[in-house]
């Protein structure tokens, strides 16, 4: 079974030879909003490096040099009214920018794994660009005037359901990742969450699952961030990845509540996991206890998001290995 077959099976819930894994980290960790050729480069020789090191299961294509949404309406916001005025931008040439990052990378790594790219919710790109200290946090300007805070969601929403499309269609990616995360504001409940937040997320997925069957939703726990991951239960992804560690929602919790949809992740992620400082005995004793509880049958093992750019990639190899040898 090759690697593509492999995924894609896994992503159906079909039995499979064994279990995949996915890692990934950002190549550019200082320069991520960094638009720079030199920038750009040291992303796309990065990914050669890992595929060439690791032999990865697939790739999880970093958008770093491109976290910065151009949107003067989004940047100029200095107060809840203004989110009224917020328009899609068309940001013709950063979205051609990543089609041919994408296109590079597929053109090195698509015959042999399946590739998914890194796009980030409408919210997340919106607090890239608006300071999130005082008053224009996302919390505080949804209390203030939800309807422009959806209103503004849905405008980016455009845009960046126009990115997944084409890195799909035109870059010859398999699917997405999109990163999505709670409000991490305790007034903004559910609700409110789903009625001004999700509808932009669905946006974007849902352009993404026109041109492609195997799109990923990554609920972001990073740096300790909390998510309600109930939220995102008709989310339409065919596979989920979460934050284990920070969630305390097991593998096969996380199936359930998904229904029965693949799901990826299981690691800590931080250089205080184990993936990260432990022996080769306890990284294998670990991978059995994962595979014992989720099963292997829909499940990638992976972390809980990016794992540190200086991890030793035979951490990963003794992850793969053990999956092979463990008896569910």
């Amino acid at each position: 079974m090759g690697k593509r077959e492999l995924i894609f099976d896994t992503f159906d819930n079909k039995a499979t030879e064994r279990i995949p894994v996915g890692f990934w980290f950002h190549f550019a960790p200082e320069e991520l909003y960094d638009e720079r050729p030199e920038v750009i480069e040291k992303n796309i020789e990065g990914h050669q490096r890992f595929f060439d090191g690791f032999a990865p299961d697939f790739l999880k294509l970093m958008s770093d040099g491109y976290f910065t949404y151009p949107n003067e309406t989004v940047s100029r916001i200095q107060s809840a009214a203004d989110l009224d005025q917020v328009k899609a931008s068309e940001p013709t040439e950063w979205i051609d920018k990543q089609v041919a990052l994408v296109r590079e990378l597929t053109g090195r790594f698509k015959s042999e794994v399946a590739a998914f790219y890194n796009i980030f919710a409408p919210a997340t790109f919106f607090k890239f660009l608006v300071p999130q200290d005082g008053g224009l946090a996302l919390g505080k300007l949804l209390a203030e005037n939800p309807a422009g805070v959806r209103h503004a969601l849905n405008e980016i929403g455009k845009d960046i359901a126009v990115l997944a499309e084409k890195v799909i269609r035109e870059g010859g990616a398999d699917g997405i990742y999109l990163s999505a995360q709670n409000i991490q504001d305790s007034v903004v409940g559910k609700e409110a969450y789903l009625e001004n937040v999700a509808p932009s997320e669905l946006k974007v997925l849902e352009a993404a699952n026109r041109v492609s069957d195997y799109n990923i939703l990554h609920i972001c726990g990073y740096e300790g961030a909390r998510n309600d991951l109930s939220y995102y239960v008709d989310y339409p992804a065919k596979a989920v990845n979460w934050a284990v560690t920070t969630e305390h929602v097991s593998l096969s919790e996380g199936k359930r509540l998904f229904g029965g949809r693949a799901v990826i992740g299981g690691f800590n992620n931080t250089k205080k996991g184990v993936l990260y400082k432990g022996t080769r005995e306890e990284i294998e004793a670990y991978t059995a206890e994962l595979v014992r509880d989720a099963g292997k049958t829909g499940v990638v093992l992976g972390a809980d998001c990016t794992v540190p750019s200086d991890i030793d990639l035979a951490h990963l190899e003794w992850v793969r290995e053990k999956a092979k040898a463990v008896t569910a």
